[in-house]
């Protein structure tokens, strides 16, 4: 049964590898941190877990429009350069 721990930051220090193994677990739901008895922390574990392989890129996908018929591979530094010659050759 997932539980609640508060616990004292001296101790929290000593022994954050075994907290984060239990709330990766989910043995632990619930972790408070107290510095002189007043919460300062509180460690929950994420909502879902990640699984193995899941797409965690392209949250973005779709916002980025680039008109039909448009090169990407055409060259650009050139039109570049030429544009800011002429711009100090005047």
């Amino acid at each position: 049964m997932p539980q609640t721990l508060t616990i004292d930051e001296a101790e929290f220090q000593a022994s954050v590898p075994a907290l984060v193994e239990g709330l990766g677990a989910r043995g632990l739901d619930r972790v408070e941190v107290t510095r002189g008895g007043q919460v300062v922390a509180i460690l929950t574990p994420p909502e879902a877990a990640p699984t193995a392989g899941a797409d965690i890129y392209g949250f973005m996908r779709g916002s980025v429009v680039i008109p039909p018929g448009y090169d990407l591979t055409a060259p650009v530094l050139e039109r570049f350069l030429a544009e800011e010659q002429d711009r100090f050759e005047d």
